[in-house]
């Protein structure tokens, strides 16, 4: 029943979500749903946590296992998260963010696991890579910065266009970041 629950919140949205047609939709009742999830915003901050477990399975399967870069995984996260049919999932992603920017209280946790579960997941190949931990979550962090600056903008636009020759710009920027050794002589000076 979640992964239904999922379905329907990612293709409608939270602003005018109401549990009857919800339910209506997951073969269903109000009462049960409220059983399971003691309110709406619990239900939504479930759907979000498993919408953001399947963005990691996915990555899993189809990011490349050994890349010969960084910017090589860089491409092939930015041609998965891109594609149409992932568009409601960050369309609801912002539309939740946006709202517990402004009500802290309605989503607890959901603003802190939004940055740090990204950051723990993004930084890991970087200490991998041999970057120290303070160099790695900053690595981490231009990361999940760039691509929801630009998830955000194709939401907005849908411009893939000039989306797909922005996020190659970024990725030369990327590329440009020192590797290990060459911040350890940086941070020596």
């Amino acid at each position: 029943m979640l992964e239904s629950i999922v379905d329907y919140v990612t293709a409608h949205g939270i602003a005018d979500l109401s549990l009857r047609p919800l339910a209506d939709a997951v073969d269903s009742s109000p009462r049960v749903l409220l059983y399971y999830f003691s309110s709406k915003d619990e239900l939504i901050a479930e759907v979000l946590y498993r919408a953001r477990a399947r963005q990691r399975d996915l990555f899993a399967t189809s990011l490349p296992r050994n890349p010969a870069s960084f910017a090589q995984t860089i491409r092939a996260a930015w041609a998965i998260m891109s594609t149409p049919q992932h568009e409601p999932v960050f369309r609801l992603f912002f539309e939740v963010y946006g709202l517990a920017l402004q009500d802290r209280k309605r989503f607890p946790g959901f603003l802190r696991a939004a940055v740090d579960d990204w950051l723990a997941y993004l930084e890991a190949p970087a200490l991998r890579d041999g970057y120290t931990p303070g160099d790695a979550r900053a690595l981490a962090t231009v990361t999940l910065a760039g691509f929801r600056g630009f998830l955000l903008d194709l939401c907005a636009t849908r411009d893939r266009k000039r989306l797909a020759r922005a996020v190659e710009l970024w990725i030369l920027a990327l590329d440009a970041i020192p590797s290990p050794k060459e911040l350890r002589h940086v941070h020596d000076d």
